[in-house]
Formats: C-alpha cells, sequence, structure tokens
C-alpha cells in the first residue's frame, strides 16, 4: 500500500520508504492511501480469537501488501508476548490495562513492533546505519529505547524535557547504554518534539545521517496501536457487553486515540471516542470552537500528556476531510486540573480499590461524568501507577507496590547528555556521529 503526506505534497511513497523516513518532506504526516474494512464475519467471531490472531488480520490490512505473510506474522507475535487484559471496575466502566509490557506502558506495542518492522527493512536492503529521533514526554522514550535496544543497525536518540519526566520513566531510557543515547533537553516536550522535527528538515544533517523518528508521527508506531482496541472489543463481547461502545483515551500528542479512529473506519463497533486531556485541552477548545490554537504545554501530575502542539492533530482533520462536525459527530472531549485527577485517583482507589495512574484518572472520569444509559464504556489505563510513585503516593497517602520491572530499571545508573533547546546546537551535536 502506498502512503501520502497530509500536507498533500507527497504522494505514492511506499510503506519501507514511509517507515524509514517517518516524516514527510513537506513536513506532512504520512497517511494509507486506504483504510480498508475488515469482513463482518470477523466481528461475529473476533470473540474466539486470541489477541495474537486478532492483531494479526489488522496489521494485513495495512502491511500485508508489502511484508511477506509469515514474517508479519511474526513480527505480531513478536510484539505480543504479553496481554492487555480488560478489567471491570463498576457499572459499565471497564479500564482496558496496556501496561502489561516490558515497561509497563501502552506505548510498548506501538515501539516493538515499529523497531522489528524497521529492522525488518534495514536487512532486507543492506542499508546504513539507521538513526532514530524520538521526542518523549514520558513513556514513549522507555517504549522506543526497550524496543530497538540491541537491534543491528540502529541508533536511538531519545530527547526528553529537563526534569519534566518521573524519576522511573527516565530511567527506563537513561541507562540502557548499547545503542540508545539520552539527551536531556533544557525546555518542555514541546522544545523536544521541535527539534526532532528540524532535524528531518534539515537536507545537510540528512545527508550526513539516516534519520527516521520512533514518536507516533511515524505510521509503524502508531498503526499498531490499533491492535488492542480490537482486542478490548473482543473481551467486550466475550462478556455479554459489546453494544453501544464508548472508548476514553487519556490523549496527548493523539496518536493513540487516532489509531482507535483507524480501528472504527475498518468497521470496529464502537459508538464514539472521548478525547480526555489535563490542562493542555488544545484539542478539546477546537472541539468547542472549531478553531485550534496551539500553545506552549503546561506541566500537570499527567505528564505524558503535556503537549500543547499535537501532531497527530493533522492526521485526524486529514482522516474527517477538515470537517469540525464530523470530528465532533465521533469524538467529544474533557480536560482535567491537577486537583481533579488527584481526587478521582483517590476517590476511585478508596471506594474500588483500583489504583489509577494519573493519565488513566483522566479516562476514568470522563466516562463517570459523560457515559449515557445503555452505554458501555472502556478507558485506556496507559501506564502502571507506580511508574508515577511519588506523585501517586502522595495522592493516596500511603506506599505502592514497585514490580520487579521497574525495580530492575531504577538499579541502573543515568547516563545522559545534556542539551540546549537550540537547533543550532543538536545539530552540531548531530553532525560530530558518524553516518
Amino acid at each position: 500500500m502506498n502512503y501520502y503526506s497530509t500536507n498533500k505534497q507527497e504522494h505514492g511513497v511506499s510503506l519501507e520508504e514511509a517507515v524509514v523516513k517517518g516524516l514527510a518532506v513537506d513536513k506532512g504526516l504520512y497517511m494509507p492511501d486506504a483504510i480498508r474494512p475488515l469482513p463482518e464475519t470477523f466481528y461475529e467471531h473476533i470473540d474466539q480469537l486470541s489477541f495474537q490472531e486478532i492483531a494479526y488480520r489488522v496489521a494485513d490490512a495495512f502491511f500485508g501488501e508489502d511484508v511477506p505473510a509469515d514474517t508479519l506474522k511474526q513480527l505480531v507475535y513478536d510484539t505480543l508476548s504479553f496481554d492487555t487484559p480488560l478489567v471491570p471496575i463498576h457499572d459499565a466502566i471497564y479500564s482496558l490495562e496496556l501496561f502489561h509490557g516490558p515497561t509497563l506502558a501502552f506505548k510498548d506495542v506501538g515501539g516493538r513492533f515499529m523497531a522489528r518492522l524497521l529492522g525488518y527493512f534495514i536487512r532486507k536492503e543492506g542499508k546504513r546505519q539507521v538513526n532514530v529521533l524520538v521526542a518523549t514526554s514520558g513513556d514513549t522514550g522507555s517504549a522506543v529505547a526497550n524496543g530497538f535496544l540491541g537491534v543491528e543497525g540502529i541508533h536511538v536518540y531519545v530527547l526528553y524535557p529537563k526534569g519534566k519526566v518521573s524519576e522511573i520513566q527516565e530511567k527506563q531510557f537513561t541507562t540502557l547504554g548499547r545503542n540508545i543515547t539520552a539527551l536531556e533537553v533544557d525546555g518542555t516536550f514541546d522544545d523536544c518534539q521541535a527539534l526532532v522535527k528540524a532535524a528531518f528538515m534539515d537536507k545537510g544533517l540528512n545527508e550526513h545521517l539516516q534519520l527516521t523518528s520512533a514518536n507516533s508521527i511515524n505510521v509503524a508506531r502508531f498503526l499498531p496501536q490499533a491492535f488492542y482496541y480490537f482486542y478490548a472489543y473482543a473481551q467486550l463481547k466475550r462478556a455479554g457487553r459489546a453494544d453501544q461502545v464508548v472508548i476514553c483515551v487519556p490523549s496527548g500528542n493523539f496518536g493513540n486515540i487516532t489509531a482507535g479512529l483507524f480501528g472504527k473506519r475498518m468497521g470496529l463497533p464502537v459508538k464514539r471516542f472521548i478525547a480526555a486531556n489535563n490542562r493542555n485541552d488544545i484539542f478539546y477548545q477546537y472541539l468547542k470552537t472549531g478553531i485550534y490554537t496551539p500553545r506552549p504545554s503546561i506541566a500537570t501530575i499527567a505528564n505524558a500528556m503535556d503537549v500543547g502542539a499535537p501532531s497527530n492533530f493533522a492526521r485526524v482533520l486529514d482522516l474527517y476531510g477538515e470537517s469540525h462536525a464530523a470530528i465532533c459527530a465521533d469524538i467529544s472531549g474533557a480536560t482535567y486540573t491537577d486537583e481533579q485527577i488527584a481526587e478521582t485517583v483517590k476517590q476511585v482507589w478508596t471506594g474500588h480499590h483500583y489504583l489509577l495512574d494519573p493519565h488513566g484518572a483522566c479516562g476514568y472520569r470522563a466516562l463517570a461524568e459523560g457515559l449515557q444509559p445503555g452505554e458501555t464504556g472502556i478507558f485506556l489505563e496507559t501506564a502502571h501507577p507506580a511508574k508515577f510513585k511519588d506523585t501517586v503516593e502522595k495522592i493516596i497517602g500511603e506506599p505502592i507496590e514497585i514490580p520487579a520491572k521497574l525495580q530492575a530499571f531504577m538499579q541502573g545508573k543515568k547516563q545522559s547528555i545534556p542539551m540546549s533547546k537550540t537547533f543550532a546546537d543538536f545539530k552540531s551535536y548531530l553532525m560530530t556521529l558518524k553516518p
């Protein structure tokens, strides 16, 4: 299947080129030429399929023309060596727990799949070393770094905002070494993202290095996130609750909810979506006014959603033909302050003994406030609460258990390179690297 840019200046791009380049030359994001609906029979029997079987069917619709069937199946099965269970909280609200992968965050799915797909293309074509640039507001860096760790022919550079990610998140990508380098940027996530985008647009840099991105701007990172939406529906169907499904997605850079919207276009029976924001409510304001106004991000306790200019908004616009009315028909919004997020974590822990992380709390609260009679709600619990240990413990007033996976990261020694938010400094550093 070919891909085109949301800025409409690039067309007919192969999957391999879209994955290796990451961002289009015209600064747009790649979109597949077609989103193919899956047959009705698939949905009729989806509750009888495993997570891996479901994901392979979805992956085949996107990548089947470009990757041999046995190879694609192996990529999917290697990626999904863990579960994403649906857990009932109360009444008609379920948590989709996406934190059972290696770094205990939802981005393990996309990060692991992309690492394997990019590695396949490098081996197939015998390419020179590919350098992955990834900006992170928290969980992307750890998922990508761990997904690509040790993959031959690829070096990952993680740009993260100094002092604006949790200690555990930071340790998950600064302690790895090998083919992973952490760059500690004196700025915000938006500054990190701007550096990555500027690097892709710099002709001299791209002649010197083969650059690509592993943020959700890359089709190989965001499309596989559709896998767990289908699996969530399958689990609801097994429970006899698959009518009038509403899915609430804690949203920052909007790659996650965009993957869900792609699923809906493929026929996934979702009635509507809710995009839950923290105080960085740029999308919420767009829904209200029809005007998209990016602005500098605000630091919150739900730090992975601290995004003031969500890249994937361009994909949402493209998907709906830039129709504000059409977008509002499928997506509603919610926005919460730190105080409201903390209040929700405390209430759900006290009332239902279920521990939310700050991001999942936004998703739960939006459902609790907005679910209509007869609807069944799923919120995406995107990361294990222990990744925000200090914040969560302060809210609930008691210690929380740290999973063994996270304890192992915490024992590692931090290794990072200080970096200013000035592109000239970033470019100067990259130009010193060997191609």
